[in-house]
């Protein structure tokens, strides 16, 4: 019987290193407590909303205060979402951006190398003869 154990180069069995997943556990963990944060500042919206309702019985406040907060959420996860798809944007317009610089920075040292290599030669020719 094989014991999946620690990997000797560091990686745990599911082949992740244990920093990166202690980092998505981590990120896991605020986004769960950012979300239930949100919900409470949608409830105590919505309970606020209802407060100035007051013609609303208990069952039909305790539904304006749940669709209120429903639509709450449903807003900010929308909002969240154009937040992510923009950040994707932007990482790959910066990501070919540097990809685009880096064979620029690449392509001019080439030039000054073989600049460099055409003038030691070209000194060493005329050095030679005279």
């Amino acid at each position: 019987m094989t014991r999946a154990g620690p990997d000797p180069m560091g990686g745990s069995p599911t082949g992740r290193r244990p920093a990166r997943e202690a980092a998505e556990g981590i990120n896991r963990i605020e986004g769960y407590l950012l979300c239930q944060a949100e919900r409470g500042r949608a409830r105590a919206e919505a309970e606020a909303f209802a407060a100035r309702l007051p013609w609303l019985t208990t069952g039909q406040r305790e539904e304006v205060i749940r669709i209120y907060t429903d639509d709450r959420m449903a807003l900010t996860r929308r909002v969240l979402q154009g937040v992510v798809d923009r950040c994707a944007e932007l990482r790959e317009e910066y990501t070919a951006r540097y990809l685009q610089l880096r064979r620029r920075v690449l392509a001019q040292a080439v030039l000054v190398l073989l600049m460099s290599l055409a003038l030691s030669c070209g000194t060493l020719l005329i050095a030679r003869h005279p």
